[in-house]
């Protein structure tokens, strides 16, 4: 007689109790993937033994399976939590420069401003032009903010306006010999202003007028009004002119190369006072939205590139894993692009704890890409995956265990008794 049957469905229910224990513990980790223990048969073989005659000696544990099952998404408000709808993992770097990967997007900001997971990992995305939004490299790095330092002041090198011209207006100069006389125009009459911003982040108000001149479809631009009170007087000259075709578009002033479109150069002087004697620089001002429509002057949109030093006061993640921050300077910009991975078989990952997985030979190497591209799934800002643990399922498979862990405890407590009869046989 064998105990051999007994003793090894003893340790595969043990493992199996394990492995539910391990389940329930971690009911409430984010992130977490249940793992299922999964039997096997084990049978005696011998050279030329005809098939179906072998001795069965008892069962093992073939292999602890994780479940890799979409876990619910539990909305916390948290802008740096993050979860993935779908496919992929967040990629990691360890604080030993080796590749992780987890579901968990619990992360923190540290005092250098990492990206980071609970054990100090750091998260990794995609480089971005901040001005375009578009990713500048392939290979992921840590994602990093300016907590310790405001981002440095940018000096305006951009205005771009939308505005309507009246093409009803008539000669600003007016026509004092029509019948009835036609008043001149004042120069303010048409004109707008927006603040600029010098290399040290100063700002400067400029003002930009539009007066009508005889010409048909043409228009003087000025920078300034004139000063009556000056001694002498100051009489300001025009800074360039835009001019429109018969159905009230624009036709110049042509950009300068490189740039291309509708534009005119303004120059900038620092505001005064200016301690630090700054030089004056040049603005380029866009023109290719404004028109001339026979409705009354009206600006549609007038914005610039530039700003004051700012530190930041906020992140928010969108879908696709573009991460954007805003400043206390009014700037929001894109600082990266999260990476997630993914594998052919996800089965195959080493769960080294701390809710990370690495990559093995059976799961094949790590496929790059950012949410929503191809088969990835979408990112949800201010959420966290749960876990996938259904905790009454593993209620029930805690009770079927513990059955079988005593069934196979009462086999051998049978073959003891079977035993010792044998043995007190006189």
């Amino acid at each position: 007689m064998s105990f051999q049957q007994g003793l090894s469905g003893l340790n595969a229910s043990s493992k199996n109790l394990d492995v539910i224990g391990h389940n329930i513990a971690n009911a409430n980790t984010v992130g977490f993937k249940a793992s299922r223990a999964e039997f096997a048969e084990m049978v005696s073989s011998a050279i030329g033994t005809a098939s179906g005659k072998n001795g069965g000696i008892g069962v093992e544990v073939a292999d602890v399976a994780q479940q890799f099952t979409q876990g619910n998404l539990s909305i916390t408000g948290n802008s740096l939590d993050v979860a993935i709808n779908g496919n992929g993992f967040f990629t990691l770097t360890l604080p030993d420069g080796s590749p992780a990967y987890t579901r968990a997007g619990d992360f923190k900001l540290d005092k250098a401003g990492n990206m980071v997971t609970n054990s100090n990992a750091k998260v990794m995305g995609y480089p971005v032009d901040p001005t375009t939004g578009l990713r500048t490299g392939t290979d992921p790095i840590p994602m990093v903010f300016p907590t310790a330092e405001p981002i440095p002041a940018k000096q305006t090198t951009t205005i771009t306006a939308a505005f309507n011209l009246d093409a009803r207006a008539k000669d600003a100069a007016g026509i004092p010999t029509a019948t009835p006389p036609v008043p001149a125009t004042p120069r303010a009459t048409y004109g707008t202003s927006i603040n600029v911003y010098d290399s040290q982040g100063v700002a400067k108000p400029v003002s930009l007028y539009f007066q009508k001149t005889a010409t048909n479809n043409t228009w003087d631009v000025y920078d300034k009004l004139d000063d009556a009170t000056a001694t002498p007087p100051v009489v300001a000259t025009p800074i360039g002119q835009i001019t429109f075709d018969n159905n009230g578009n624009i036709t110049g002033p042509v950009a300068a190369p490189p740039a291309t479109g509708f534009a005119l150069t303004l120059s900038v002087n620092p505001t005064p006072p200016n301690p630090n004697n700054l030089p004056a620089f040049n603005v380029s001002v866009n023109l290719d939205k404004v028109t001339q429509f026979g409705t009354k002057f009206a600006v549609s949109n007038l914005n610039q590139d530039g700003y004051t030093a700012g530190d930041l006061t906020g992140i928010n993640i969108e879908n696709n894993g573009m991460i954007m921050t805003r400043y206390s300077n009014g700037v929001t910009r894109s600082e990266g692009q999260l990476a997630l991975s993914n594998f052919r078989n996800t089965q195959g990952l080493a769960d080294v704890g701390g809710n990370k997985w690495v990559a093995t030979f059976e799961s094949g190497q790590a496929v790059s890409g950012t949410a929503t591209d191809g088969n990835f799934g979408a990112v949800r800002s201010g959420a966290l995956e749960d876990s996938n643990v259904d905790l009454t399922a593993e209620l029930v498979n805690m009770m079927t265990a513990q059955r079988a862990y005593q069934a196979n405890a009462q086999t051998i407590k049978t073959q003891d008794q079977v035993m010792s009869t044998l043995v007190n046989m006189r």
